[in-house]
């Protein structure tokens, strides 16, 4: 059930964005354990300038690939999280070029309640799911 918006910087092709997503859902599947159709991803294009994304004082050397993935999901362990993160670095650099310096990833927790599938309903409040 994660949703992932991603956020990246425009001049890629639809093939590079597709194997994106899909390398984002390989590690998502590998990470948290969730089903390959809990797949929920958006992706938002920003022209140049439009994505500041600094480096916190570590020292990363970002560039104009710098993508940004937003997880919205219910809690998970540590384990979970370091797996993600870490298979995100690994994975889009080997599958799409991205350097680990350009990757930034934050996950927002929530709860069942907080979920509609469609319908007007709380599928998972209601037993559908």
């Amino acid at each position: 059930m994660p949703l992932v918006k991603i956020d990246m910087m425009e001049g890629r092709s639809d093939q590079e964005i597709r194997t994106f997503l899909d390398t984002v859902q390989e590690t998502i599947v590998d990470a948290f354990g969730v089903p390959e159709t809990d797949r929920y991803q958006i992706v938002t294009e920003h022209k140049p300038g439009r994505m500041i994304m600094l480096d916190t004082g570590l020292g990363f050397d970002r560039s104009d690939k710098v993508g940004a993935i937003h997880i919205f999901t219910s809690p998970r362990t540590p384990k979970m999280l370091k797996d993600v993160y870490a298979g995100f670095a690994k994975n889009l650099q080997d599958k799409c070029g991205l350097d680990p310096q350009d990757l930034f990833v934050a996950v927002t927790p929530n709860g069942v309640s907080d979920w509609s599938f469609g319908g007007g309903e709380a599928q998972y409040m209601t037993g559908k799911l």
